[in-house]
């Protein structure tokens, strides 16, 4: 049976010049309402110790729709997303306080930092008539369709991007489509030398995209900070350098899109490393090739398009993949640098991101079970291989 999904479909608008300034006015009021919403908690909390809830806030709505006519022309439901919003900014402020792990305040949003707002109820002040959106307060605005959407629209985001807007439907119900089954499995190592290494030796290169682009980004930049503050000749130079950013990061998510979709129609099963790209980020020397590489987008659209085509893709810890040897177990220790995995018991000698892909794709067949989220070991992976 077709298991049902949401996913997310993302298309281009195509606004009029008085919609495109109306769009503007929307999101400069709703930044503006953030920022105001974020100084009422901090004053709250500063002077009285009191903490103010979203709920409280979104109870005054009512009086500030009635009090400022700016406001009482934007729909309720995209102002009361503004307060749920910041509520869940401090939510993850919080929860990041009790972990221990370093947690940064909320912040005020700058002119450049706001650029979507969303309606949480779509038919209700956002809807379609035969292709084209419909907003309140705002008109009927052409979309560019790419593709038709499936499932039932729950929420409609309309967001600023570098080159045009666009608009997002978050969809229920998704019928998911099927891939044909091949029967393998297999398991893959995520690296910077090559991009991907599969368990039966093969790789798919790096193409280090922001590495090749970053030439043109110092001159973009260079260009920025040649320009007088508040010119025009500024606005247009930072709009350039946005888009170069942008076509850099298109160009990774159709990289990762198009390697997950391969291996989805070329294996069944995936088994790949359960990285924590943050704390690897920690190393300075590797950070900036890692966050090129782009491995936690990649691993989430693998899932995504598993779980679309009927298939799986299951998280491996990562520990000692890479030191235990694929042959017999044994730990044999080695640096970054050692990329040749040489095993003095068994003689298994291969390169060092071939033998930890195997190792995933055994401890991915061991503990897999039904598919359900394998648990952090704390004893050495040689101690699991047979």
């Amino acid at each position: 049976m077709a298991e049902n999904l949401r996913k997310t479909f993302k298309e281009k608008l195509r606004p009029t010049p008085e919609q495109e300034r109306q769009l503007e006015r929307v999101l400069w009021h709703c930044r503006t309402l953030y920022n105001t919403a974020l100084e009422q908690r901090i004053t709250a909390w500063q002077r009285y110790q009191v903490s103010v809830s979203r709920y409280q806030q979104e109870a005054e709505l009512k009086d500030l729709r009635a009090e400022f006519p700016e406001y009482a022309a934007i729909h309720a439901h995209i102002l009361q997303d503004v307060l749920a919003r910041l509520d869940k900014t401090y939510q993850a402020f919080f929860r990041r306080v009790q972990r221990g792990e370093k947690a940064g305040f909320p912040r005020f949003k700058g002119r450049n930092r706001f650029h979507s707002f969303t309606f949480k109820e779509y038919g209700n002040g956002a809807r379609l008539d035969n292709g084209v959106l419909v907003l309140s307060r705002i008109g009927r605005i052409s979309v560019h369709w790419s593709r038709p959407i499936a499932g039932t629209p729950k929420t409609v985001t309309i967001m600023r991007e570098a080159d045009d807007w666009y608009v997002a439907f978050s969809c229920a119900e998704v019928p998911s489509q099927p891939v044909p089954l091949t029967g393998q499995e297999t398991g893959i190592d995520l690296g910077l030398e090559s991009f991907a290494t599969l368990a039966d030796g093969s790789q798919v290169a790096n193409p280090r995209i922001f590495r090749v682009a970053e030439l043109n980004l110092k001159r973009a930049q260079r260009r920025v900070s040649r320009r007088k503050k508040g010119s025009t000749r500024r606005r247009k130079a930072v709009k350039l350098l946005a888009k170069a950013h942008q076509r850099v990061r298109r160009t990774r998510a159709d990289f990762h899109h198009k390697t997950a979709l391969a291996l989805v129609r070329q294996y069944d099963t995936i088994y790949h490393e359960d990285l924590q790209t943050a704390n690897m980020m920690q190393n300075h020397h590797l950070a900036k090739s890692i966050s090129d590489a782009g491995w936690g987008q990649f691993c989430a659209l693998l899932a995504a398009k598993a779980a679309y085509a009927g298939k799986r893709a299951v998280a491996v810890p990562p520990a000692f993949t890479s030191h235990a040897c694929s042959g017999c177990g044994v730990l044999v220790r080695k640096g970054l640098s050692v990329r040749w995995h040489e095993c003095p018991e068994c003689g298994t000698s291969l390169h060092r991101d071939h033998n930890a892909a195997l190792n995933i794709l055994r401890l991915g067949t061991e503990h897999s079970g039904l598919g359900q989220s394998l648990q952090a070991r704390t004893q050495p992976v040689g101690a699991y291989v047979a």
